[in-house]
């Protein structure tokens, strides 16, 4: 594919993910305004008693205008880059997310490159020794991981690997490149086991079926090496569909990064919209919502550019022949 080409398909995704994105953070804002409770009284509390007090606080927020209105307000602020005030902390959203940023970041990227690698590596270990225990015992394992939610899973990280063995912190999310990754170890591994088993059931489906083509038994009867039919020919094309599953696998990351936050007690955006739906913190709900949303559709994005990449006869949404 050309340079030019690229552009031209990112340009046309662009115009369709601006209106996804409006979809979406039009709907969040709907529904957070039907929930029941009053935000203004959760955050004043003995106080909300005082009219006055409640009056100045919902003028300051808009929250007393028609809900059209305060979408477009916000919606205008979001356009210029601001996401508000949180209601609760009376601090800039923006702010608010740099500052649980890092934390979710290092995490997801952490369990990616256990998801992907690990899992492309046990998946083709069990194509090529199909039908042995390594093979069964590969995809128990798979099993395994896919039937344990990742809080689970991590409860379970957390008391055996924490309390009892103490190889690991229990607690916090350090600092620094080290200590950081020395925290996030059992919380990556939580969240990478729960979606392995994905990627090592598609690379070992696939790894079979490349395995038993015709290319393959022409190219080991011209002589050529096992590793050079591995790496050039049979796990090139194999990655296709492991490329397409890697999007929907980095979502479920992220997804699920929420609720390991909260079993780990982690400062992350996960733990963050959380604290923010329960208190009904609306800026910051919009706000870390819009940021998921972005993030969705940047990594869809990125894998339809490494999916025509890989394979060169793709090209916007067709096969050539």
């Amino acid at each position: 594919m050309t340079g030019s080409g690229v552009i031209v398909f990112v340009m046309r995704r662009f115009a369709v993910a601006v209106p996804l994105l409006l979809i979406i953070s039009f709907g969040v804002f709907a529904l957070v305004h039907i929930a029941p409770g009053d935000p203004v009284r959760s955050l004043l509390g003995a106080r909300a008693s005082d009219p006055a007090t409640l009056a100045a606080i919902r003028e300051h927020y808009h929250l007393d205008d028609p809900f059209l209105i305060q979408y477009f307000k916000w919606l205008s602020k979001v356009v210029q880059g601001d996401l508000g005030v949180s209601i609760l902390g009376n601090r800039a959203v923006t702010s608010t997310i740099a500052d649980r940023l890092g934390v979710t970041i290092f995490l997801s990227l952490m369990s990616a490159v256990l998801v992907l690698g690990l899992g492309v590596l046990l998946g083709a270990v069990a194509a090529f020794r199909r039908g042995t225990r390594l093979d069964r015992a590969v995809v128990m394992f798979g099993v395994f991981g896919i039937s344990s939610p990742a809080f689970v899973t991590g409860i379970f990280l957390l008391y055996f690997f924490g309390a009892l063995l103490h190889w690991f912190p229990i607690f916090g999310p350090g600092t620094g490149f080290l200590n950081r990754a020395w925290h996030l170890t059992l919380p990556a591994l939580a969240l990478a086991i729960s979606v392995m088993a994905i990627v090592i059931k598609i690379t070992r489906a696939a790894m079979i079926e490349e395995l038993d083509r015709d290319y393959v038994t022409f190219a080991r009867a011209r002589g050529l090496s096992s590793r050079r039919i591995t790496f050039a020919y049979v796990l090139r094309n194999a990655l296709i569909p492991v490329v397409t599953a890697a999007g929907l696998i980095v979502v479920g990351i992220v997804s699920g990064a929420i609720y390991v936050e909260v079993t780990f007690s982690l400062p992350g955006l996960g733990a963050l919209t959380i604290d923010a739906v329960q208190k009904r913190d609306i800026p910051t709900i919009q706000g870390t919502t819009l940021l998921f949303s972005v993030f969705v559709v940047l990594v869809n994005l990125a894998i339809d550019v490494i999916y025509m990449l890989i394979d060169p006869r793709i090209r916007f949404g067709r096969v050539e022949s």
